[in-house]
């Protein structure tokens, strides 16, 4: 596993921080970065898939490390070499899987379009619920609550709630509610079962739960 430092994290990735641009072009620059990123790291996958046949080369070993190398500079596949058991609050990877679901909030079509990845969203919203962040990963993390309880509901946003737990706050809590006031129907919904769990650390954040709620919450 990886202990690389924070510039050559910027090194590999610092040019996915286009993605969250508010200059289209800015956006277009990254994504075409993305597809060369993806380009590469397919080429070496097919590269270390023909050494498959071969039980032991130094061929193989050598398409096993070229691919763990390249993929580093893709994403989300750059996301996956965090050290097993180390704390990801201190992780110099943190800030790209912070900017890997700010553009997923932000610019949703875009990333289905270019990086489709639930399984990979739900795995790092998981990461990243924990309470001991510094105050300023706290406010990114609030500010994406903020966005994804005011869209219609998209795959594994229900991680969002774990994350809005570990965050709680008073800040988080006067957003949504203004969210849940709103005369956006997608906030009032969520917004306000964001808000109910919050009060009820001890309810399950399932499927179940929710239609009752929702049932409950706009009976009228």
């Amino acid at each position: 596993m990886s202990t690389d430092g924070a510039d050559v994290w910027y090194e590999r990735l610092g040019w996915a921080y286009g993605l969250i641009a508010s200059d289209p072009a800015e956006r277009a620059e990254a994504l075409r970065r993305l597809a060369v990123a993806e380009r590469n790291t397919q080429d070496a996958w097919d590269r270390f898939t023909k050494t498959w046949r071969r039980r032991f080369s130094l061929g193989r070993m050598a398409a096993s490390r070229n691919y763990e190398k390249v993929r580093r500079y893709s994403l989300p596949d750059g996301l996956w070499d965090r050290p097993a058991g180390s704390d990801i609050v201190t992780w110099p990877g943190l800030p790209y899987v912070l900017l890997f679901l700010e553009w997923e909030a932000r610019y949703p079509q875009e990333w289905t379009r270019h990086a489709k990845a639930w399984g990979a969203k739900e795995s790092l919203l998981r990461d990243v619920a924990v309470a001991h962040h510094d105050e300023t990963v706290r406010t990114k993390l609030v500010d994406l609550i903020e966005i994804v309880v005011q869209r219609p509901y998209r795959c594994k946003d229900r991680e969002y709630v774990r994350v809005a737990r570990a965050v709680d706050s008073d800040d988080l809590r006067g957003r949504l509610e203004t969210a849940a006031r709103s005369d956006n129907p997608w906030a009032r919904r969520h917004a306000g079962y964001v808000l109910w769990l919050l009060d009820h650390p001890e309810v399950p954040n399932t499927r179940h739960v929710w239609r009752i709620w929702l049932a409950s919450a706009f009976s009228e």
